[in-house]
């Protein structure tokens, strides 16, 4: 049985261990609600614009009006965008994303990466590291976007991704993130950004075909695609960032009780200890003085 000083320093650690899962608990929780509140707000209009964008796809001649952002070719050449966090102690957000990535990449792209044409953009310090170490093709240009994350920074990213994919460098762009549903439950997605399929209109996008173009349908259309891909980059973002937030907090509040659960015991084996150590000192005080009793 461990002695007083042990299970006192025991006491001690595990007690401050619990103060600092509460407090991490309660930051995630304030940012949690910040984070929360961008992407309910950006969810809407990231709907709406894709809606308009799907409806104008469908009332345009095609033939007539190229789309550089949906031309089908061979796969040789494929950029992964893997989101990630900079932190851990946020349960298993960060592990299922990085096992449905390699997943991904032996089921669907192990010729690509034998050819060298494997890319990967991670986004968030625990990407750029799990990615660095085992020997990707690494763009090591954009991992830092959530110290600050705002448009005009997940815009560069993003325009990396079209830019190479209009001029041949990527042949296919898909981005992984965990979607953030509810504090304790976050979705892994892995949604095809690039080639842009003009075929699939989501079931609740009510089609409207009775559009007059002003300046013209080229124009409006080549305005549009690249705002909404730029859009659907950055709400991957916020939902990655939000369902961080939500893990962190779960897995913090789990911490807690945890810590508390052993509290229990290791209080429960100081009292026992305690009344073991008493015990023994009243039988030797009890023997003591009954051998001084015989001597006198």
């Amino acid at each position: 049985m461990a002695n007083l000083k042990e299970v006192k320093n025991r006491i001690q650690s595990v007690t401050s261990t619990q103060q600092i899962t509460k407090a991490m608990k309660m930051v995630a929780a304030a940012k949690l609600r910040r984070a929360q509140d961008r992407i309910m707000q950006m969810r809407p209009f990231s709907q709406k614009l894709t809606g308009v964008m799907q409806n104008i796809s469908a009332s345009i001649d095609t033939a007539q009006v190229e789309n550089p952002y949906a031309e089908e070719r061979e796969v040789e050449n494929v950029l992964l965008v893997v989101v990630s966090s900079d932190r851990g102690l946020c349960g298993a957000f960060n592990s299922s994303i990085f096992k449905h990535t390699l997943n991904e990449i032996n089921e669907s792209y192990r010729d690509v990466e034998g050819g060298g044409g494997l890319y990967i953009m991670p986004i968030g310090k625990r990407s750029r590291e799990f990615f660095s170490k085992r020997g990707y093709q690494v763009i090591d240009d954009y991992w830092d976007m959530f110290h600050h994350l705002d448009f005009d920074q997940v815009m560069e990213a993003a325009n990396h991704a079209m830019t190479g994919f209009v001029d041949g460098t990527y042949d296919k762009v898909v981005i992984i993130y965990n979607e953030f549903k509810n504090v304790a439950t976050q979705i892994l997605r892995a949604e095809p950004f690039l080639p842009i399929s003009p075929g699939e209109i989501e079931e609740d996008v009510k089609i409207e075909t009775d559009y007059i173009f002003e300046p013209d349908q080229e124009f409006i259309f080549n305005e549009i695609v690249p705002k909404s891909l730029r859009i659907q980059f950055y709400k991957a973002l916020l939902e990655s960032n939000a369902a961080e937030q939500g893990a962190r907090m779960t897995a913090m509040d789990q911490a807690t009780d945890n810590a508390q659960e052993l509290l229990k015991d290791l209080r429960l084996t100081y009292n026992r200890t305690r009344q073991a150590a008493i015990t023994k000192e009243i039988l030797e005080i009890v023997g003591g003085a009954e051998a001084l009793a015989k001597g006198s």
